[in-house]
C-alpha cells in the first residue's frame, strides 16, 4: 500500500516556474478587480471594450468581436445590453451598405471616458505593487510574448476553452 508521502516522491520535479499558473492566476485576479471596478458604473469589461474600440473608428460587430476576443453570441448579447442602456446602436456602415457598425451614443462616449479612467487605475494599482524597473521589464516581456512566440494560439485538435470573463 502506497502512502501519500510515497505518491509525493513520485511526482515529477519541476524544472522551471509554472508560467501557466502565474499568468492564469494574475489574469484571473485582475479580471475580477476590473469587473468589480467597472460594475460601479454599470459596465462589464466587454461593454467597455466595445465602446472604446467602436469610438476609435467605424467598426462592424465582427471586427469588434475579434478585437475583444468574443464569440458571435457573446458579442450580440453585449451590443444588445449597450443598446438597451442607450450607450450604442447598430447602424448601416457608411462604406458598405450591407454591413452594420456599432455607433456609440454621446452618453456612451462619456461613459467610455470614465470607464477608461477606471481601467487605467486598476492597471496602475496592479503594476504599482512592483518597483518601477520590474514594472517596465514585465510590460516589455509580456508585449514581446504577445507580439512574438505567443501571438497566436497553437493549432490543436480540440479548441482550448477559455475562462469566462
Amino acid at each position: 500500500m502506497r502512502t501519500l508521502a510515497g505518491m509525493t516522491a513520485m511526482a515529477p520535479t519541476r524544472t522551471s516556474p509554472d508560467l501557466s499558473f502565474l499568468l492564469d492566476h494574475t489574469s484571473h485576479v485582475l479580471r475580477g478587480r476590473m469587473a468589480a471596478a467597472l460594475a460601479e458604473i454599470g459596465l462589464t469589461a466587454r461593454m467597455h471594450c466595445v465602446l472604446v474600440h467602436a469610438l476609435e473608428e467605424e467598426r462592424t460587430q465582427i471586427q469588434l468581436a475579434a478585437l475583444g476576443d468574443m464569440d458571435k453570441t457573446t458579442m450580440v448579447v453585449t451590443v444588445d445590453a449597450l443598446e438597451k442602456a442607450g450607450l450604442a446602436e447598430r447602424r448601416p456602415s457608411s462604406t458598405d451598405r450591407r454591413a452594420r457598425i456599432i455607433a456609440v451614443t454621446p452618453e456612451g462616449a462619456k461613459l467610455a471616458a470614465r470607464s477608461q479612467q477606471i481601467v487605467d487605475r486598476v492597471h496602475e494599482q496592479a503594476l504599482s505593487a512592483l518597483p518601477s524597473a520590474q514594472r517596465e521589464a514585465l510590460l516589455r516581456a509580456l508585449e514581446g510574448l504577445v507580439a512574438g512566440h505567443l501571438a497566436a494560439p497553437a493549432e490543436a485538435g480540440q479548441p482550448v476553452r477559455r475562462a469566462r470573463q
